[in-house]
């Protein structure tokens, strides 16, 4: 059986603008989780489900499957209802 991980990381933010790519200990904060992910013996695939193109070019860089979402479910607004 595969076990995959997946990383919500939307790219609006009303608390901390931009939180996922900020630098967190000299790289990105979602960096930081996808190698922890990456890392684990229980996690076969790591993805980023993500609406934005600069979070998704980081997540790739740092070696995870990228899942494009539509800004549209990434809304705060769409999570509430």
């Amino acid at each position: 059986m595969t076990t995959i991980a997946i990383i919500p990381a939307r790219g609006g933010s009303k608390g901390v603008p931009r939180k996922n790519i900020r630098l967190l200990a000299g790289k990105p904060l979602i960096a930081h989780s996808i190698e922890d992910a990456q890392e684990s013996t229980s996690v076969d695939q790591v993805y980023v489900s993500t609406d934005d193109t600069e979070i998704a070019s980081i997540s790739a860089e740092y070696g995870a499957k990228i899942i494009q979402r539509p800004a549209d479910l990434a809304n705060p607004a769409f999570l509430t209802n």
